[in-house]
């Protein structure tokens, strides 16, 4: 069964996912480290993880995430 996460919380997702694969494409860029680190901590204390969610929740947020960035792209090369 599919969770169903605040927008906000997929949207800070979705930043920390692109934001990751522009470090991955070129490294050693602080602003990006930095700005990773930033959507790590928004993402961790969002009030969404203050009822005790799993491991499973923050992993599923993550492919909720991935699969909403990979629709978009798509639908832009189409």
């Amino acid at each position: 069964m599919a969770r169903t996460f605040p927008p906000d919380l997929v949207q800070t997702q979705r930043e920390w996912t692109r934001t990751y694969e522009a470090l991955a494409r070129t490294p050693f860029r602080t602003a990006l480290r930095r700005r990773l680190q930033l959507l790590s901590c928004r993402i961790a204390s969002h009030p969404y993880w203050s009822a005790d969610r799993s491991t499973a929740d923050r992993t599923e947020l993550r492919r909720q995430a991935r699969t909403e960035e990979l629709q978009e792209r798509e639908r832009r090369t189409a």
